[in-house]
């Protein structure tokens, strides 16, 4: 380090094992270096001390070439010379943590591949001199460089370009980076680590160099231009370039065909739209009774007996006792409704919450070799439902105490529950194919979806438009049913079902794969539904209007198996604009998080392993966090506003296949998969690890927390005396809020 005054040497920081390639100082704490090397390793200088405060592991087989220390959102960025870039968090409690790591050859074919298929137009760079039609440099079949060695890294301010028009995003004002290769200019968005632009040297006529030796880019904030120096590899060339970003990233302008897509209907329904369905029958005036013919209609009904009353062998007395039905799903709570009124008080959600750090409670929820699936709050934040493999589904009190309700009839895994907007009403669909409705207050089945209504088995189901209707997908289609449940009961023929259900619509998707996940808002009238398919991609419908309304092809690298809306909770009051983000999430692609109305990925999370085992995410109530389950049995917090997590959840000794946010209350289940176990004695050990484990996190908390004192865990469920003599066991666990 040098003193550019007196020119002389202030510090000599010695530690890498190679030629040391770039460093730059921390810009919020000038007393840190940070230093790459061919050595392949970055390290963390204190210059006051001289000595290293943090050293890396070795990264890759490559050298480390550029570095960027980004102070918007506290990153670093690491260039390597096989075409990798290296993401770190500079957050002081992250300790130094990977966020990501992206590979430029694979994010450039990606790049373009969607200006092939007409997703976004081809840059446009404007030069002093002229230049080769861009047409041909992105055809098919033309041969790809080996690897893009990244020489250069510089910011890039495309704030006004890239400014997202919800207004209210943590990223709206992303932090980009331009990215100098020997083959071309790229810019990078730090939210999603998507290309916003592309530039090849070779596709310039007059551009005298084709290989670049080095690179440098400057650029001021505010400005739309942006100078390039390039130097040649194979010479002494040196060539002076002026870029206009605004025609460098017009490519994202042809993802804006869903501006006019929102969550929120903006017109009143269409005559022909098939939700008018529901307004139509409601206003429909009962048939005329036809006219008899004069023969019949001189013989009139009459009863056999005249009398007003007739003493009859028991028929008028209390009605007898009901046979052949067991109840097996009896939940005796002692609690009369007006206390369990009383007892719900109607709070507002905090908005400023911070999200759960500490375990709470465990439950056991099946023993056996059954794992936990699906969860699901109530809208009202009163009761849990859980969806098991061993073909039940559960209903717990939110608090996780009394008896559950046992729901059984299926024929295969419980893959999705759902709530109706009242409560009322539990569907559930699973591997066998055929949805299930249920009643909580009778805890039974009132009706059963048969596999004739459709040509192949159902994946997910859900209720829509204000309970009006039932969501399913049938293969490539999406089912729109009209169902009437009916809970009362014929004495003569007590187990036909009341209930019935017809399909009133169904749409095709834009390609012939089935559907894996689908999404819509129940708790407001709302024409749009989310679906994704195998093939990659996600596509809009518009209900109102009968049709697609827009596809967004690869969306994720593998198929998505879950899309999350940000529906929000009737106990918070968040901005319109919000209702317009969905996050997918796909198996060794991370979660994406989406808006609605332009079709963009606005940030990607990156960080929780998941690589086979298919994990589900959910939006927080306030919409600031988004959850997700991992394969390292924790689960994973995410900020809208970084891109890595912000706090991990542990407790669990499986895979955590699914999350639930608390609509009414600032806590979060999670339920988990379990394992083959090989006896008691296991159980026994995990039961106990698990309580240390909560213990270590509850240290010096509240009091009645699981493990703080050893009096009140036995009665919450997680003690080893309790245990039973399966070996396999199941847990659910709540994490609230220090």
């Amino acid at each position: 380090m040098l003193d550019t005054e007196s020119r002389s040497t202030l510090a000599v920081l010695e530690g890498h094992r190679g030629p040391v390639t770039a460093a730059e100082f921390c810009p919020w704490q000038t007393h840190i270096i940070i230093s790459v090397s061919e050595d392949r390793s970055f390290k963390v200088w204190d210059h006051h001390a001289g000595s290293p405060l943090y050293s890396s592991a070795v990264l890759t087989a490559s050298p480390l070439l550029s570095l960027l220390v980004d102070e918007k959102s506290k990153q670093l960025v690491a260039g390597c010379a096989d075409g990798q870039l290296w993401v770190f968090s500079l957050v002081e409690r992250h300790h130094y943590r990977c966020v990501t790591r992206v590979d430029l050859k694979k994010k450039r074919e990606t790049f373009s591949r969607r200006v092939e298929s007409r997703l976004c137009s081809l840059p446009v760079l404007f030069l002093e001199e002229n230049r080769r039609p861009r047409a041909h440099g992105l055809e098919k079949g033309e041969d790809m460089e080996g690897s893009l060695p990244v020489l250069s890294l510089a910011p890039c301010d495309l704030s006004l370009l890239l400014s997202s028009e919800c207004g209210c995003l943590p990223s709206e004002s992303a932090p980009c980076l331009w990215v100098g290769s020997s083959a071309g200019l790229l810019v990078l968005n730090l939210a999603n680590f998507e290309l916003e632009g592309v530039l090849r040297y070779k596709d310039f006529r007059s551009l005298s160099i084709q290989v670049a030796g080095s690179c440098a880019m400057m650029s001021k904030a505010g400005e739309q231009k942006a100078i390039c120096l390039l130097t040649s590899l194979f010479g002494g060339q040196i060539a002076v370039l002026e870029i206009r970003l605004a025609a460098l990233v017009r490519s994202r302008q042809g993802l804006g065909a869903g501006r006019s897509l929102s969550v929120l209907p903006r017109g009143c329904v269409l005559s022909t739209s098939p939700l008018h369905f529901r307004i139509a029958e409601e206003h429909r005036t009962p048939p005329a009774p036809q006219r008899r013919s004069a023969v019949r209609s001189t013989v009139q009904d009459q009863p056999l007996v005249f009398h007003s009353k007739v003493r009859s062998s028991g028929y008028a007395t209390a009605p007898h006792v009901t046979m052949f039905s067991p109840k097996t799903n009896t939940r005796n709570n002692g609690d009369s409704p007006s206390r369990r009124r009383s007892s719900h008080g109607c709070k507002e959600y905090p908005l400023e919450s911070s999200p759960p750090t500490r375990l709470h409670k465990q439950r056991v929820l099946a023993h056996g070799p059954a794992a936990a699936l699906c969860v699901q709050f109530s809208g009202d934040g009163r009761w849990l439902a859980c969806g098991l493999a061993n073909h039940l589904s559960l209903v717990f009190r939110a608090d996780l105490t009394g008896t559950p309700a046992v729901f059984s009839g299926h024929d295969g895994a419980v893959s999705t529950v759902c709530w109706s907007h009242d409560g009322r009403w539990l569907l559930s669909t699973s591997l066998d194919g055929t949805p299930r409705v249920w009643s909580l207050r009778r805890a039974e089945l009132v009706l059963c979806v048969g596999r004739d209504l459709f040509p192949k088995p159902i994946q997910s189901a859900q209720f829509y438009y204000l309970d009006a209707f039932i969501l399913c997908s049938s293969g490539p289609e999406l089912q729109l049913l009209k169902c009437h449940i009916d809970t009362s009961k014929d004495e003569i023929r007590r187990y036909k079902q009341k209930s019935r259900c017809r399909p009133v619509f169904r749409l095709p998707t834009a390609g012939p794969t089935e559907i894996t996940s689908l999404s819509a808002v129940n708790d407001f009238y709302s024409y749009l539904v989310l679906t994704a398919g195998r093939d990659k991609t996600v596509e809009v419908f518009d209900l109102n209007a009968g049709r697609s309304a827009a596809v967004i092809a690869e969306a994720h690298s593998r198929p998505v198996h879950q899309i999350c809306q940000n529906k929000g909770s009737s106990f918070t009051t968040q901005r319109y604009q919000v209702y317009n983000l969905f996050a997918t999430t796909a198996t060794g692609d991370g979660i994406k998080l989406w808006d609605l109305r332009t079709l963009r990925c606005e940030r990607r999370f990156e960080g929780h392993p998941n690589h086979g085992y298919p994990c589900g995410i959910a939006f927080s109530p306030c919409g600031r966090y988004v959850a997700s389950g991992a394969e390292d049995r924790h689960a994973y917090v995410y900020e809208l506003g970084s891109s890595t997590f912000s706090h991990r959840l542990a407790g669990h000794t499986d895979t955590v296949a699914g999350v639930a946010f608390s609509p009414s209350a600032p806590q979060r289940e999670r339920d988990r998969t379990c394992e083959q176990g090989r006896g008691r004695e296991r159980g026994e050990r995990e039961s106990q690890a698990a309580s240390a484990l909560s213990t270590e996190l509850d240290a010096g908390l509240r009091p009645a927390t699981l493990g703080s004192r050893p009096e009140p865990r036995s009665r919450v469920g997680c003690s080893t005396d309790r245990v039973p003599q399966a070996p396999l066991f199941l847990m659910l666990s709540v994490l609230s809020h220090i």
